[in-house]
């Protein structure tokens, strides 16, 4: 008993910074292998990374490893392969991935060790590379199916959110390449339809931009040309009046038209920050979380007995909330071109802005749960230290050791969930392009912050229809 006291609290703190340092690695940390070949465009090893990662390959991270999947085989030009792992990715969504065991690891343990359930902008990109594989097979029947999908998942983002229209319960790009969809379909009554819906989103924000982004000049051109096709010439007038634009009809031109997508930059990762937290008591006997500036005020709804709390044992709480940093893109610019015309390419998507925005709400309504969750434990703790004291001066050494076992655990268990999608693109711009009868070389210029460019040209057959084609660029 001598030797375990002398030597065992010193051990113990040891052993407890060696786990919880180790235990610190963030997902991106334990991943990188994988984050780096994608980053540098070295998408065959890149697959070679993910196959071989352990972690990923957990039963909790099943989402993720397929849309990973997905996105790389996207990426490396196997179409029906990468709708293999969405539609996988796709069908664990639907089923829903939580049940009352899932609930209770993310109570006892933390969000990290629970299945993850995806972000809302993930699942709205689950579509988009959807749609472009059905494309690029030549099957536009499935691709017309996911663009009605999109409208079906803004339902259920609505539905979760209330219809808020200052949470992301929709998703303007999507909306957008629903139109195009419908467009290349010969659906001009629906492409219309789409692309209003995509116009409304940015109308209804208080400054008109929709998650970093203004409404681009293609779509409102888009929302006015579809309008008149349709006979609707009333509407095309109030169009050009709120945009301060008169619509030029342009003739179709014999080839078609091509619509390029730039997928640019890294996706933002999460990392993790820890906030300190303290328990306060009402006179009523109302009690709340706040942490050191106060800022943060957040009800502690405790089923227990109140009268029984001492807000001592939860004077100091470390909570781990994850956080979005965004990663800097090596092109700022880009310009497509051909023969004939030349067109910059806007932004219509900033998965950056969306990613950190959407988080930083999901974290202050998901605040009250891992602080609840944390003062528990902090309380368990507490009450089993405080019964180990007698009022004989002896200590029971076994509740005593329970007490410094919890203190243990809860400092190792709190983790923030840093996963996410690390494939995505930071943003993705678009442009249409007129094309020729026939073959049609095209030029993509891309521009680098240093003033250096960098020129990517394909080859595009113009038959008269809507083309698609998408170029990540993800340093």
């Amino acid at each position: 008993m001598t030797f375990i006291k002398k030597y065992f609290p010193g051990a113990s703190c040891l052993i407890a910074l060696m786990l919880f340092l180790s235990g610190c690695a963030t997902y991106n940390d334990q991943v990188l292998p994988y984050y780096k070949n994608v980053r540098t465009g070295n998408y065959a090893e890149a697959e070679k990374q993910l196959n071989k990662n352990a972690l990923i390959q957990k039963p909790r991270n099943q989402l993720l490893f397929l849309m990973e999947k997905g996105r790389i085989s996207h990426l490396n030009g196997e179409y029906e392969k990468s709708n293999q792992y969405f539609n996988g990715a796709d069908s664990l969504l639907e089923k829903g991935l939580t049940d009352a065991g899932d609930a209770a690891v993310g109570v006892l343990v933390n969000s990290m060790s629970q299945r993850y359930k995806g972000e809302d902008v993930e699942k709205f990109m689950i579509h988009y590379y959807k749609a472009l594989n059905y494309i690029y097979l030549g099957k536009k029947e499935d691709a017309i199916v996911e663009a009605r999908r999109i409208t079906l998942q803004a339902q259920e983002q609505g539905d979760k959110f209330n219809n808020k229209t200052n949470r992301y319960s929709n998703d303007a790009f999507s909306l957008m390449l629903q139109g195009m969809l419908y467009e290349s379909d010969g659906d001009i009554n629906n492409a219309f339809i789409s692309y209003r819906n995509a116009v409304e989103i940015y109308q209804n924000s208080p400054d008109k931009t929709w998650y970093g982004t203004s409404i681009p000049a293609g779509l409102k051109l888009d929302l006015i040309r579809t309008a008149k096709a349709n006979g609707f010439a009333a509407e095309a007038d109030q169009y050009e009046k709120q945009f301060g634009v008169t619509y030029m009809p342009i003739p179709p031109s014999d080839g078609g038209e091509l619509v390029v997508f730039w997928e640019n930059g890294p996706a933002p990762i999460k990392t993790q920050v820890d906030m300190y937290f303290g328990l306060i008591k009402n006179s009523n006997g109302d009690m709340f979380f706040s942490d050191a500036t106060g800022g943060w005020v957040i009800p502690f709804n405790y089923t227990g007995d109140r009268r029984r709390v001492n807000t001592k044992s939860v004077e100091s709480l470390r909570a781990a909330f994850p956080k979005y940093i965004p990663q800097n893109p090596y092109f700022t610019g880009a310009v497509v071109s051909n023969d004939a015309v030349k067109v910059p390419l806007e932004k219509t998507e900033d998965v950056n802005e969306i990613a950190i925005k959407t988080l930083q709400q999901r974290t202050l309504s998901e605040a009250g749960k891992v602080l609840s969750r944390l003062a528990v434990k902090k309380i368990a703790e507490y009450t089993l230290r405080e019964s180990a004291k007698s009022s004989n001066g002896q200590t029971n050494t076994v509740l005593e050791g329970l007490g410094y076992g919890m203190q243990l655990y809860s400092l190792l268990s709190e983790k923030a969930d840093t996963r996410s999608w690390q494939s995505l693109p930071g943003s993705i711009s678009y442009a249409r392009i007129p094309l020729k009868k026939g073959e049609n070389q095209i030029s993509l210029t891309l521009k680098s912050a240093n003033g250096t460019d960098e020129v990517k040209t394909i080859n595009i057959n113009g038959d008269g229809k809507l083309k698609f084609y998408n170029y990540a660029t993800l340093r």
